[in-house]
């Protein structure tokens, strides 16, 4: 496993996103360890966050991409911040883009704040954690109808490696099988499991035995096939 993952995962048990106890998801699934992007709450968390996302993205796509876009309204900051850390990494500047919820009529009017889309431009999205799809479905024909543009791929932080609510595959393959572009994750729940797994963090285990079984037995009911 690549150092940066390694510190990402520690990065988000110290910011308090990565939590593992007894929770119940959207879906209704109880589940022993949950992710919540929002405790992201300082610049100093979404400078280091834009750095492991600016990794990810520069591992799994290169750099050969125009514009970071990040759907409303959590993939606002999170384009912002990575597409600052590519030009502090990689002296790459790419730019941002987001949508907005509502059409703006005056001033700066249009559906899309940050940078226009012209034609040709490849376009990375950016999102904080994806176990449906449904904000890539509402989207997608936003950043399609600006043009033809090329989106070649989708990152998020925690590929929760589940099925999704309609079929045994993850939401990552679903929308790479249903809008035909790559995706990636910062790290997967496995890579998370077999860093934290029996191995001490600041003075304690954090996944033990017990925490350990039940999310093998949660991945026997619904991990992806």
């Amino acid at each position: 496993m690549e150092q940066y993952k390694k510190e990402f995962i520690e990065f988000m048990v110290d910011s308090n996103v990565l939590k593992f106890g007894d929770f119940v998801t959207k879906s209704g699934r109880k589940t022993p360890f949950f992710v919540n992007t929002g405790f992201y709450r300082t610049g100093a968390q979404l400078c280091k966050l834009g750095e492991y996302y600016a990794r990810a993205i520069e591992s799994k796509y290169g750099l050969d991409f125009d514009i970071l876009f990040g759907p409303a309204y959590k993939g606002i900051p999170l384009s912002v911040a990575t597409s600052m850390a590519i030009h502090q990494l990689y002296n790459k500047d790419v730019k941002y883009c987001a949508n907005r919820k509502e059409v703006k009529d005056h001033g700066d009017t249009g559906i899309l704040l940050g940078s226009p889309m012209n034609d040709g431009d490849k376009v990375v999205m950016i999102e904080d954690v994806t176990t449906s799809g449904k904000s890539i479905s509402e989207t997608y024909p936003i950043i399609k109808a600006q043009g033809n543009v090329d989106i070649i791929g989708l990152v998020v932080t925690v590929d929760r490696m589940e099925r999704g609510m309609n079929s045994d595959k993850s939401a990552l393959v679903e929308i790479e099988e249903t809008y035909g572009m790559k995706t990636t994750a910062i790290v997967t729940m496995a890579e998370v499991v077999e860093h934290l797994y029996n191995r001490p963090y600041n003075g304690k285990v954090i996944i033990d035995d017990t925490l350990k079984a039940a999310i093998d037995t949660y991945y026997e009911q619904y991990g992806a096939k």
